[in-house]
C-alpha cells in the first residue's frame, strides 16, 4: 500500500531552518506531484508548498514563498521540504500528499482536496 512518511521535524528558535523529508513507497513516486501542507491547532490544513513529477514547476503560498524551498529527488522517492527564516507562526503539523495528475497547475495542487494519499505528519514548533 502507499506510505508517505515524514521526518525532520522539531523545536527551533525563530530565524532558524529546517529541512523536512517525505519517503514515499507504495507508488511510482515519479508519475506523482507532491505537495506539503501545514495545520496549526484550531485552524484549517493550509497549502505550503508544491512540486510537479519533473521539478520543473514549484508552487508556494504567499507566506512561504522566500523562504522555503521544495525538490525532489526520484530516485530516492523523497520530496524535501528546506525551511529557512522560521517564525512562530510556521508551528503547526506539517503533512506531505501526493496527487497521482502528475503535472497540474497551481490551482489544484494548493487545494487538499486534490491529492490522493497523505502521511501522518511531522510537528515543527518553532519558538520566540
Amino acid at each position: 500500500q502507499v506510505q508517505l512518511v515524514e521526518s525532520g521535524g522539531g523545536l527551533v528558535q525563530a530565524g532558524g531552518s529546517l529541512r523536512l523529508s517525505c519517503a514515499a513507497s507504495g507508488l511510482t513516486f515519479s508519475g506523482y506531484a507532491m505537495g506539503w501542507f501545514r495545520q496549526a491547532p484550531g485552524k484549517e490544513r493550509e497549502f505550503v508548498a508544491a512540486i510537479n513529477w519533473s521539478a520543473k514547476n514549484t508552487y508556494y503560498s504567499d507566506s512561504t514563498k522566500g523562504r522555503f524551498t521544495i525538490s525532489r529527488d526520484n530516485a530516492k522517492n523523497t520530496v524535501y521540504l528546506q525551511m529557512n527564516s522560521l517564525r512562530p507562526e510556521d508551528t503547526a503539523v506539517y503533512y506531505c500528499a501526493a496527487d497521482r495528475n502528475y503535472s497540474r497547475g497551481s490551482y489544484y495542487l494548493t487545494r487538499a482536496d486534490q491529492y490522493d494519499y497523505w502521511g501522518q505528519g511531522t510537528q515543527v514548533t518553532v519558538s520566540s
